[in-house]
């Protein structure tokens, strides 16, 4: 039978597939609407198992609050355009609207949600089928808290959430200490949440650091001493390069090689515990003045700490929890 363009149009309004995959599905059904959507949904369904080894590595990631809850939900797909697609973004934040709305906690209660009375999977599978592309739900971030802030980045591929201690937090300070987290990536709240493992590994390379640094300057100091220029003499290549050009000779390079061992050796060896405990300890705490958010140079003024802006602004105010989403690398 004929399919007529209204019943094309009218398919199309409700699944948002193709003209000619509707064409086709009405078609097939012989103008059955009910009969074509399920045709068109087992499209999207096929689409998918046959995407499924593709790497989804774009995406849309869009951040919501209500009522001291926030969350971050990231839709992924397989290309920049169909990331930007209007279709796709809506589907995003649909989803989004569902789980603030329902407080769901988990990645898969989000995808088990009700959307017009499919889950949000399904909803998912049926893009899948409009696009050609694999889709996935690649992230699901929430937090509960007496006040909660969000920020989305320009381009909607990174957002934040932020949750307080205290209710009534004014909007705009919120979305600054979100806008922090966007900006700075760290990676605890304070001292107290950053994994001990972290700080165990930032220590040893810290000692490392600190022990060949003393070293360095000691075997530069017995070079200049000996009336050698520790620059020509900073690597096997470099000095034979520099005897090429004959900046060095031969007999300089040897002293120098043996200058360089004796010292090392003997400088590693006498090294003040006391001494490499103080340097340490101070590259740690440089290290959660970078890292960790309430000691961390506020965006708008370097002169003091997110944790003295908060103050400032909120007598008490802190931050309990954040959660960042990013689908590119840092």
């Amino acid at each position: 039978m004929a399919v007529s363009i209204e019943d094309i149009k009218k398919l199309r309004h409700m699944t948002g597939a193709g003209m000619m995959d509707c064409k086709n599905a009405l078609a097939e059904t012989e103008g059955d609407i009910q009969a074509a959507i399920e045709i068109i949904r087992k499209k999207g369904q096929a689409v998918a198992a046959k995407r499924e080894d593709r790497e989804a590595a774009e995406g849309c990631v869009l951040s919501g609050a209500k009522e001291g809850f926030a969350a971050i939900v990231a839709l992924k797909c397989e290309t920049d355009f169909v990331a930007k697609n209007e279709s796709f973004r809506t589907l995003t934040k649909e989803i989004l609207n569902a789980a603030v709305n329902a407080g769901a906690k988990t990645l898969d209660e989000v995808k088990a949600l009700d959307m017009d009375g499919r889950t949000v999977e399904e909803h998912i599978t049926d893009e899948i089928g409009k696009t050609g592309e694999k889709m996935e739900l690649g992230a699901y971030e929430c937090i509960s808290a007496p006040s909660v802030a969000c920020y989305d980045h320009l381009g909607n591929k990174l957002a934040t959430i932020v949750g307080f201690n205290l209710e009534g937090v004014p909007a705009e300070v919120g979305k600054e200490v979100a806008m922090q987290v966007a900006a700075m990536n760290p990676v605890a709240v304070n001292r107290e949440a950053v994994p001990a493992s972290i700080i165990e590994e930032e220590k040893n390379v810290a000692i490392e650091k600190t022990k060949a640094e003393q070293v360095q300057k000691a075997v530069e100091a017995a070079l200049r001493k000996a009336g050698l220029n520790p620059n020509h003499f900073d690597s096997d290549d470099h000095i034979a390069s520099n005897i090429t050009k004959g900046w060095i000779t031969e007999e300089d390079a040897a002293k120098a090689r043996q200058i360089m061992a004796e010292t090392a050796e003997k400088k590693a060896n006498s090294l003040p515990q006391q001494m490499i405990d103080n340097i340490v300890n101070g590259r740690i705490n440089k290290y959660y003045k970078e890292n960790v958010l309430l000691e961390q140079e506020y965006h708008r003024d370097a002169k003091i700490t997110v944790g003295q802006y908060l103050d400032k602004e909120m007598k008490g105010l802190l931050v309990v929890e954040f959660k960042r989403v990013n689908l590119n690398e840092d």
